[in-house]
């Protein structure tokens, strides 16, 4: 049946080249590191008293990215956000990387090195240490794999579950900021170049955004930080949107909850987008994922230590809801007082 293919373009990139210098420039050793790149599988030493986390995130060209509107330094950097950014939301300390990569014949070896150098500029303030992973040609695109471990004191992950009713529900940062990115970044240009003259929305606050959206922060100090002081009795991390973000933790807790619009935190430049666009910015927020935040819950008993810890941290919260016994379902409190069921409306593969 190989007859039949239709030959392909030659790529210029030659695999075992690019793996040397890609060891040579991103490797590091780490005391955690019995054998990094360069065998059939990377060892690590494992901390007695501590659980390992592990994490992956595939990244797909045309579904999580376009080279139209990102840099591949960028595609790096949120590809690594996103895993670390799990790490964060169990109140983990992530450690090291594995990088599994397609790359498309018409790929060159300048663009992955600049996807390297994206995703270790997100690694590196954490010490997260590249240990392996592998190459391969794609003929549909850019495929990008990211596996990163980390270590949690024991029992002390933070999971969805355990969330109890009368809890209250907190999220770090702002939301829908991502989203508003990835808006302004696909509009037409005309639009975009009439809007950055809009007094209500500077070039100040696009940037902004568009920087929230190509080079997300991933909140790993606030999650070891709910970990250490036991602040959170459940977490997760926003990549979908609130609306199905929560819905996670509720379904894993059997537990119900009240989502009140009004509190949820949203940036200036948020707010201004949504207002040059005659949108919704709590839309943006309930909708969009990929802003990286944590949403927890809270004891009412730990509630007053937790705001006094923040204030002394330096981290933003902000309380966004309550939890309620599992029968009262999903709710959202508007700005005028009234209750509706909280639909879920946050991406979804496959549907």
């Amino acid at each position: 049946m190989a007859s039949t293919l239709r030959p392909k373009a030659r790529s210029t990139i030659r695999e075992f080249d690019l793996i040397r210098a890609l060891s040579q420039k991103h490797s590091r050793r780490a005391p955690s590191v019995i054998r990094g790149i360069g065998d059939d599988g990377a060892v690590i030493a494992s901390q007695a008293g501590h659980w390992i986390l592990l994490t992956t995130d595939l990244l797909a060209e045309g579904i999580h990215f376009d080279l139209r509107t990102a840099t591949m330094a960028d595609i790096g950097f949120r590809a690594a956000a996103a895993n670390l950014s799990d790490i964060a939301a169990m109140g983990g300390t992530p450690q090291h990387v594995l990088v599994a990569l397609a790359i498309p014949r018409s790929g060159t070896s300048s663009q992955v090195h600049q996807l390297y150098r994206g995703m270790m500029a997100a690694c590196r303030p954490h010490h997260v240490a590249l240990i392996g992973g592998d190459t391969s040609t794609s003929d549909g695109g850019w495929f990008l794999s990211l596996t990163v471990t980390g270590m949690v004191p024991h029992r002390r992950a933070l999971f969805r579950t355990g969330a109890r009713v009368g809890d209250y529900l907190y999220v770090t940062g702002t939301i829908g900021d991502s989203l508003a990115g990835f808006k302004i970044l696909n509009e037409p240009p005309s639009r975009t170049n009439r809007s950055s003259h809009h007094e209500a929305f500077s070039a100040r606050h696009r940037q902004f955004l568009i920087g929230r959206h190509l080079r997300p922060t991933a909140r790993v100090a606030e999650g070891k930080w709910l970990s250490a002081h036991r602040f959170a009795t459940s977490a997760i991390d926003i990549s979908d949107g609130i609306s199905g973000d929560l819905r996670h933790i509720c379904e894993e807790s059997h537990i119900g909850a009240e989502l009140d619009l009004g509190a949820i935190p949203l940036s200036p430049a948020c707010r201004s987008y949504a207002a040059s666009r005659k949108l919704d910015p709590v839309d943006l927020a309930l909708t969009g994922g990929e802003d990286y935040e944590l949403l927890f819950t809270v004891s009412p008993r730990q509630r007053p230590r937790l705001e006094q810890s923040a204030i002394e941290q330096g981290f933003s919260l902000t309380c966004i809801g309550r939890i309620h016994p599992r029968r009262f379902g999903m709710q959202a409190l508007s700005t005028h007082g009234t209750r509706h069921r909280l639909a879920n409306r946050s991406y979804e593969h496959f549907t």
